[in-house]
């Protein structure tokens, strides 16, 4: 999920870089998205895996 998040990251500063806006918001948006659900999957399962 990380992976995907920078890899899109990665789509909007070059797109940014070449003049596409269009492209490079809706890529930066998609590796938001990506973004917070890694790191909410990563909550859950680090809260998961504790024994109370």
């Amino acid at each position: 999920m990380l992976h995907y998040a920078v890899v899109f990251f990665i789509i909007a500063v070059i797109a940014a870089l070449l003049g596409f806006s269009g492209i490079a918001g809706a890529a930066t948006n998609i590796a938001w998205i990506l973004f917070v659900v890694f790191l909410s999957m990563g909550a859950i399962s680090l809260l998961r895996g504790r024994k109370v």
